[in-house]
């Protein structure tokens, strides 16, 4: 199960590193990643959670999510379905603003927890609702 999900993760984070609307692609297994020397000495593999950025904001984080037909909305990740997560809105909703963004957790972070669905329709989905921004 971890090999398929690491190798569906990466396959997904290549994709949509290359896409125009995600502005940044947060993966340990990408070579442009700060902490990748250090992830590929540690690890096996680098694991099945995708953070993204988009283009658009909130609202184009909201969008995209909503237009997801494979994923599953949670507030927590790591099942064997490939979930989706917008941290501020969920996990991190309790913290203001002004500390959500000194962490990182912008209101167009989105967390992807690949799932083992083929990764081709995980890439399709992502795509098409991508598309939509």
């Amino acid at each position: 199960r971890v090999k398929q999900q690491n190798a569906s993760a990466l396959r997904i984070a290549k994709t949509l590193e290359k896409h125009p609307v995600v502005e940044q692609v947060y993966y340990p297994g990408l070579e442009n990643f700060e902490g990748y020397e250090v992830a590929k000495h540690q690890m096996s593999g680098f694991g099945g959670m995708v953070s993204i950025t988009v283009r658009g904001g909130a609202a184009a984080a909201v969008k995209m999510v909503d237009s997801l037909s494979l994923f599953a909305i949670a507030p927590s990740l790591g099942g064997v379905e490939s979930l989706v997560s917008q941290p501020s809105l969920t996990s991190h909703r309790d913290l203001s603003a002004e500390l959500r963004a000194e962490r990182g957790i912008t209101e167009n972070l989105i967390r992807l927890s690949i799932g083992l669905e083929d990764s081709e329709d995980i890439e399709k989905d992502l795509l098409q609702a991508l598309a939509l921004l």
